[in-house]
């Protein structure tokens, strides 16, 4: 009987013990999913707060209320009216507005412990006034920062100082406020980046999604949140507002404060993706999808967006351009600036845009590995046409462009799903002539190709992963000769590997930066390929887009 006891009491207590496991078991199961809704819901109120900045009564409430309390305020030098990130466009950013009896020009240093100072001349509209109104960038999140303001007047003689604290906000996203450095910067690099900022362009993520400043040192010293998607690259128009794209729908035009004076949805036909750049206008001329197309063939169009009234227009269907070599291709693909989009058709896929002086367009396809140059882009002057294109010819087999290819000059491999293609004038060189250089990812791969040898292209790496040892993606510059038909290798040296994504920049004849993006690394290179800066960024989901390198004179910055 004892031993019967003893056997019912271990079988009670085993029982216990799986009971009590499967509790716990459904305790931490439940706390996860808990955890897990608890965090959707903050993302979606983030979600909603952010899409509210970008509307125009907000930004006009905003803009109200900034006023009335600035012009309630002091506002001298001795008691600086401040107010943080008042128009909810970049979030540890500080207003600063005061007047003087002397015109001068202010300059700031933010300090905080445990950082590198940072330190500008602010552009305060005037190079010297008595009325001072500015933003100040670089406040470190959730610190005590210090800030400096140093006033001197025309002769530089500094006519006064003063100082503040101000307890930096805290950040909406989750990025680093100090990137890991592998390599920290040269003298060289230092002096060249000056106290210009890297743009973080598109740190894609399933949550809110944000545009970065990072400094030299790899400081954050802004956040700039945005709808949703990304942008692409910051453009600078004549009437001192700074363009970007606020989601695939929204292109917006930003002040030196802050605020958004122009916010342009581009209506239920188009959505953008990848590039845009400002014509000789002031418009937008845009890489776009038509998200009424019967054969869902995305990422092929091109459409102008008008920046006063907003109308859009379609410039160029490529499909139209090429329309053999498009239906020789197989219907299949995705369209990434639309996640929900299925049985999409992604038969070319360009993923930049420059406008050359001359009215003409140089965009890289990625899908073909070719870059394409299309004059009278704008038709100003007719229909686009195909200028010339540069890449492998044997990708176009069959079609009837084959004879629109520039030769090659000299033994080097093409390039395999380029991106950032960036066009350089040189007035040292002779007329028909100019570079490019680009991101060369030294990829071959086409999901509506997937019978091309990509092995052709002398020294390209057909590895899916970034993480492959045996391959490096490439800076490349070509030097183009219009009026020869020719175009040649200049300059080339390896960089961390990348399939997809990523950009390149020369900031100075000699300093170029370059993005990883599947790598979360950025550095900068001498023309040799030296690293003379590196840094590493923790990825919001796959990639990093682009990064590039931004002087802001004009802008925040005098």
């Amino acid at each position: 009987m004892k031993r019967i006891a003893t056997r019912n009491l271990a079988v009670r207590i085993a029982a216990a013990a799986v009971t009590l496991a499967i509790a716990i078991g459904l305790c931490l199961f439940s706390q996860d999913n808990v955890q897990a809704s608890i965090k959707e819901r903050r993302v979606e109120r983030l979600n909603a707060r952010i899409a509210n900045v970008y509307t125009t009564d907000y930004q006009k409430m905003a803009d109200e209320q900034l006023t009335s309390s600035r012009d309630k305020a002091e506002a001298t030098l001795d008691k600086p009216f401040v107010a943080e990130n008042p128009y909810g466009t970049n979030t540890t950013s500080l207003y600063v507005y005061f007047t003087t009896d002397k015109a001068t020009d202010v300059s700031y240093t933010v300090h905080a412990e445990g950082y590198p100072d940072f330190s500008a001349t602010a552009e305060q509209g005037d190079d010297y006034s008595t009325e001072h109104e500015f933003l100040v960038l670089g406040l470190i999140p959730g610190t005590s920062n210090t800030i400096t303001f140093t006033l001197r007047d025309s002769t530089g003689e500094t006519v006064a100082t003063k100082q503040i604290t101000h307890q930096g906000a805290k950040l909406l996203g989750e990025e680093e406020v100090r990137l890991d450095q592998p390599v920290e910067p040269t003298d060289s690099a230092t002096q060249a980046l000056g106290n210009g900022l890297y743009a973080i362009l598109g740190n894609d993520s399933n949550e809110q999604d944000f545009m970065y400043y990072y400094d030299v040192n790899g400081v954050l010293r802004g956040e700039v949140p945005v709808m949703y998607y990304r942008s692409h690259r910051l453009l600078f128009d004549d009437d001192g507002l700074m363009w970007f794209s606020a989601s695939t729908k929204h292109f917006v035009g930003m002040n030196r404060l802050g605020k958004l004076e122009k916010i342009i949805n581009l209506g239920s036909r188009f959505i953008l993706h990848h590039d845009y750049a400002l014509d000789s206008d002031g418009n937008i001329v845009s890489l776009a999808t038509d998200l009424t197309r019967s054969d869902h063939a995305v990422q092929d169009q091109v459409i102008k967006v008008d920046t006063t009234t907003g109308k859009v227009t379609q410039l160029v269907d490529f499909g139209e351009i090429f329309p053999d070599y498009k239906s020789s291709t197989d219907h299949s693909g995705i369209d990434e600036s639309d996640p929900t989009a299925t049985n999409r058709w992604d038969w070319i896929h360009f993923n930049t845009i420059q406008l050359l002086p001359d009215g003409s367009a140089l965009l890289s396809a990625r899908e073909t590995s070719t870059i394409i140059k299309i004059d009278d882009i704008e038709g100003e002057n007719g229909e686009p046409t195909v200028d010339y294109m540069i890449g492998e010819p044997s990708v176009w087999d069959g079609t009837s462009y084959k004879d629109l290819f520039l030769t090659k000059s000299g033994d080097f491999g093409d390039t395999g799903g380029q991106h950032s293609i960036t066009y350089e004038a040189d007035p040292s060189l002779p007329d028909g002539q100019y570079y490019i250089y680009m991101f060369d990812n030294n990829f071959g791969y086409a999901m509506t190709r997937p019978d091309y040898d990509w092995t052709t292209i002398k020294g390209i790496s057909t590895a899916q992963s970034s993480k492959d040892k045996n391959s490096n993606s490439q800076f490349r510059k070509y030097l183009v000769d219009e009026k020869a038909g020719t175009y040649t290798e200049v300059q080339s040296f390896d960089v961390p590997y990348s399939p997809y994504v990523s950009s390149s920049q020369e900031i100075t004849d000699s300093i170029n930066l370059v993005d990883t993006g599947m790598q979360g690394v950025f550095g900068v290179y001498d023309d040799d390929g030296n690293l003379q800066a590196q840094y590493t960024m923790k990825l919001g989901t796959s990639y990093i887009y682009r990064v590039y390198h931004y002087d802001f004179k004009g802008f925040y910055f005098a």
